[in-house]
């Protein structure tokens, strides 16, 4: 096709029209809101902010409140974001702006196979969400059924013992020094357990290539939901993905979909066939849901029951291992304090029998330890984005309808206005203290706060407490050869949670009971 010099002309000033148009609409708004909205660092027209954020999100707005203060607005494209990040700010939010500002701002990837649509902690507030939280509030994770299930928690964590005495042996079998992987355990762990309380069974051992299949697989997945996505920004790109970010999304979340949806698949078999479970669970519970007529769906569609029970294998696995990972990593940095919490659990407990849940209340020491990990490596450094359902006027600042709101939970633990000392790891300055992490303390809130606190947070207390002190009471742990405290690898690995860059690697040594 041949164009004249007429036609390029017109095609150039169309071109030059639509930008010009797009900067007068990007100036308009950014003035218009400049009196009214918090304050922020000057963006580039169309793209405002979007390139100034990093690789490390939660870093870069840790850095800039200092110059812009604790709640910082940003244009992201076309999306306008406001970021909350001091203990004094997420209160404001929570306590009284909680319901307007309850609603998701779901990020392109996670909207694969219509993740969003059926999972709990991304649905928007309404009927469904709703729904799905009374249930696993008062089905799932309702404190009489975590007090019934102690003895699979138990069960989960000696496999998880035994896994790692395994392969440190096989590991000295063969020459090497006996180091193992820590995080590939402590999944493995924590999956388990969450497939015995809603699917009443394990699901991998320590050497199923399934489970290896679902782990890398998983990783890739929470990986990409917290990359930065210019498709999230300028929505007209949605269309062409220019990051490839959806289109990974879909390879590695149909991976992980495949595997629960074969869990699912068993059950609904079971039941056609007049199997049985002798023990209702979970699964069940949503299998049989019917509702009351008055609102949301009067069955959860087997699609939605896919998402769920993925969802609670991914959150419910994921925060755990992370944090107990990020602990053992701060204490084999910091051996002062590993003889610490390990002559408490000496003094305490003894080695004549394993340590138990009964135990945790006379084990102060542990919990500061447990407190300071989550202070300093929140598994969600900004939480789960919201978005505003209504114009609401917020500490002065008048905050439009469908603005994201972040909340940095990892800026936050380092608030130095709440902190003597922020960046150091200190697990003493929570003894004595009242602090807690149940969402009313605003100064420590990796789970959140609020109508969309995280579900499983006292399911998290109990695993991240057990599973940390078993590891320390079962193994005396060293690091490698090559390897020292103060060289020990703490860069962080952004994706929608914080892993460790370098997974831990460690050398357990038996200890004897």
């Amino acid at each position: 096709m041949e164009y004249t010099w007429s036609s390029l002309t017109w095609l150039s000033a169309s071109f030059s029209g639509v930008l010009l148009l797009l900067l007068f609409i990007w100036a308009k708004a950014r003035n218009g809101s400049a009196k009214q909205c918090p304050p922020g660092p000057p963006g580039w027209p169309v793209v405002g902010n979007m390139f100034d954020l990093g690789t490390m999100p939660h870093q870069t707005l840790y850095k800039l409140r200092d110059k812009y203060g604790p709640v910082i607005w940003l244009q992201l494209g076309s999306v306008n974001t406001m970021v909350v990040q001091s203990p004094k700010a997420a209160a404001e939010l929570f306590k009284n702006h909680d319901i307007p500002f309850s609603d998701r701002r779901v990020p392109e990837a996670l909207t694969a196979f219509d993740f969003d649509q059926g999972a709990m902690g991304l649905n928007n507030y309404g009927a469904y969400w709703r729904i799905i939280r009374r249930l696993c509030s008062m089905e799932f994770l309702v404190n009489k059924r975590i007090n019934e299930t102690a003895d699979l928690r138990r069960k989960c964590i000696n496999n998880m013992i035994r896994w790692i005495e395994e392969d440190a042996a096989a590991s000295r079998a063969q020459g090497g020094s006996g180091e193992v992987q820590l995080s590939r355990f402590l999944f493995l762990m924590t999956f388990n357990l969450v497939g015995n309380l809603m699917l009443s069974r394990d699901l991998f051992d320590s050497k199923s290539k399934e489970g290896q299949e679902f782990f890398t697989a998983m990783n890739r997945v929470m990986q990409l939901a917290g990359k930065p996505n210019v498709a999230d920004f300028l929505p007209f790109l949605k269309w062409l993905d220019p990051l490839g970010i959806k289109r990974n999304m879909v390879r590695d979340m149909g991976r992980t979909m495949k595997i629960a949806t074969g869990f699912v698949k068993e059950r609904v078999q079971a039941k056609k066939s007049g199997r049985e479970n002798m023990k209702k669970d979970f699964l069940d519970v949503l299998l049989e849901y019917e509702g009351d007529g008055k609102e949301g769906p009067d069955k959860i569609s087997e699609k939605n029951v896919n998402i769920i029970i993925l969802e609670m294998l991914i959150a419910g696995s994921e925060t755990n291992s992370i944090t107990i990972e990020w602990a053992m990593t701060e204490l084999l940095r910091n051996p002062d304090l590993m003889r610490k919490v390990k002559d408490e659990l000496d003094r305490v407990v003894g080695r004549k029998r394993k340590v138990e849940e009964s135990d945790m209340d006379e084990l102060p020491y542990l919990q500061a330890v447990v407190k300071e990990t989550l202070r300093l490596h929140p598994p969600l450094p900004l939480l789960l984005p919201r978005n505003t359902m209504e114009d609401i006027n917020y500490m002065g600042y008048l905050i439009p309808k469908n603005t994201q709101v972040l909340v940095n939970a990892w800026a936050i633990g380092r608030d130095p206005d709440s902190w003597k000392d922020p960046l150091s790891f200190n697990p003493e300055r929570f003894l004595g203290s009242n602090i807690d992490y149940k969402g009313q303390h605003f100064e420590l809130i990796p789970f959140g706060s609020g109508r969309r606190i995280c579900v499983g947070f006292s399911l998290a207390h109990r695993v991240v407490h057990l599973g940390l002190a078993t590891l320390l009471q079962s193994f005396d742990w060293e690091l490698g050869s090559y390897v020292t405290p103060e060289s020990l690898d703490m860069n962080e690995r952004m994706g929608l949670n914080l892993k460790k860059l370098v997974p831990l690697k460690a050398i357990p040594k038996t200890r004897a009971m």
